[in-house]
């Protein structure tokens, strides 16, 4: 029997995608591992495999093709003895989409730095164990549905996501205090009709959105509106790492390495999260995942939008070699060849304007990191040394958003303190 080939879910936010290139055509043959085509998610251009082997018999969807659901048909793939003749006109319609909910629940459970514990399954009235993706919990719950209130499209009643998304069920009844209200609802902005009757009579483009801009959309408009901010601001001199990276690098020419004073917030940033523990930390709905090592991410604009690529382990690694792997992530990042699990997790982040002459701004928390760190241009200024004399050093501004759940005002204070230490003198850095 004919096999459908769908489309896949190759991140864990990935709803759709672009068919950018079809590497195969119909009539060739394939084995298990074949790069078959080149699939644009919202974030990345990635490779996709054949599972089966057998003949190409129809290409479905061709290239170029946008908005295509993951688990919509896009090929059929003949076995052993199959003719084109086997395959209907029209594909079967694509299953209910368990694929995509437990491809997703894989990809996180494999980028996640720690693993956090399953959730209870839940129960019907009866008793019963009700079935349901992590996926379908985690949106019943983030909806306020009674699961056992849904009946299940997936295997043996299953609930999958597509349940919970089309679901009329009854919300699970509020337990609390009379004293409590119920939070308003979030304010929605205007829909394209409403703003486009606005500016009817003046000339404009109408520029559509790609996957990559509705995910930062999406992204940004769930962080201010459900993490609870605030930002602490301190000046850094920098002259001193300013000589020291001059140093270094005259000894390190020989080898091509030139390192960035990004290389070195990056590390100062790495070094003071493991001085203080407490701040290297995420937020995951009910509970505080404190992570071992640091996991720094940093911010890096690209054509349309912006990737954040983590350094893993670094803490452990030394100013070169966070300098290389940086360059490489940024190379990448910039041709959209990231894989996801090299953009995803990290506790912490670092976005620097400074070389584009931003003297400070503060900076949206990407959830579930708890901190970032927005960094602005160094600059000649007057200061007041220690002596109390005038004297003029190079300064940065320097401002950290903080997420108020994981990190109150004293921990983050003692955070950007470390940061400024490390920073002020960066022969801690190698001790």
């Amino acid at each position: 029997m004919p096999i459908n080939i769908m489309m896949p879910a190759l991140s864990p936010t990935m709803e759709e995608g672009t068919l950018a290139k079809w590497l195969v055509k119909e009539g060739d043959t394939v084995q298990s591992g074949d790069v078959m085509a080149e699939i644009e998610t919202d974030k990345a251009t990635m490779e996709f495999e054949a599972v089966d082997e057998g003949v190409i018999g129809k290409i479905v969807v061709p290239e170029g093709s946008e908005g295509v659901k993951v688990n919509a048909v896009i090929a059929v793939l003949l076995e052993d003895g199959e003719e084109a003749s086997a395959i209907s006109d029209a594909p079967a319609a694509s299953p209910a989409p368990v694929a995509t909910d437990e491809a997703v629940a894989e990809v996180v459970a494999d980028a996640a730095p720690v693993s956090a514990p399953a959730s209870k399954a839940p129960a019907a009235s009866d008793g019963s164990r009700v079935f349901a993706s992590p996926l379908a919990r985690r949106i019943a719950a983030d909806k306020g549905l009674d699961l056992a209130t849904i009946t299940g499209s997936g295997p043996k009643g299953r609930i999958v996501k597509a349940d919970v998304e089309n679901a009329t069920a009854a919300p699970i009844a509020a337990v609390q205090s009379p004293s409590v209200s119920a939070a308003p609802a979030m304010a929605q902005s205007a829909d394209a009709e409403t703003v486009k009757t606005m500016y009817a009579d003046r000339e404009y483009e109408e520029v559509t959105l790609d996957g990559m801009r509705k995910t930062i959309a999406a992204r940004l408009t769930e962080a201010k509106q459900t993490v609870p901010h605030f930002y602490l601001r301190r000046d850094i001199q920098l002259d001193a790492l300013l000589a020291f990276r001059s140093k270094l690098n005259k000894s390190l020419e020989s080898k091509g390495v030139k390192l960035s004073v990004n290389d070195f917030i990056i590390k100062a940033s790495a070094l003071a999260l493991q001085d203080v523990p407490d701040c290297n930390a995420v937020w995951a709905g009910d509970r505080v995942l404190k992570l071992a090592p640091s996991d720094v991410a940093v911010a890096v604009a690209i054509e349309g939008g912006l990737f954040t690529p983590v350094l893993r382990d670094s803490h452990l690694k030394t100013l070169s070699t966070l300098s290389a792997e940086m360059k490489d992530l940024a190379a990448r990042a910039k041709t959209r060849k990231l894989m996801p699990q090299e953009y995803q997790g990290g506790s912490f982040a670092i976005s620097n304007l400074g070389m584009m002459g931003i003297d400070n701004f503060d900076a949206v928390i990407n959830p579930p990191q708890a901190s970032i760190l927005a960094v602005g241009a160094g600059a000649k200024k007057p200061v007041v040394n220690a002596d109390g004399e005038l004297g003029v050093a190079t300064v940065m501004s320097v401002t950290l958003s903080v997420d108020h759940r994981v990190i109150d005002g004293a921990l983050g204070a003692t955070f950007l303190a470390a940061i400024k230490g490390y920073l002020e003198d960066p022969l801690s850095m190698l001790v």
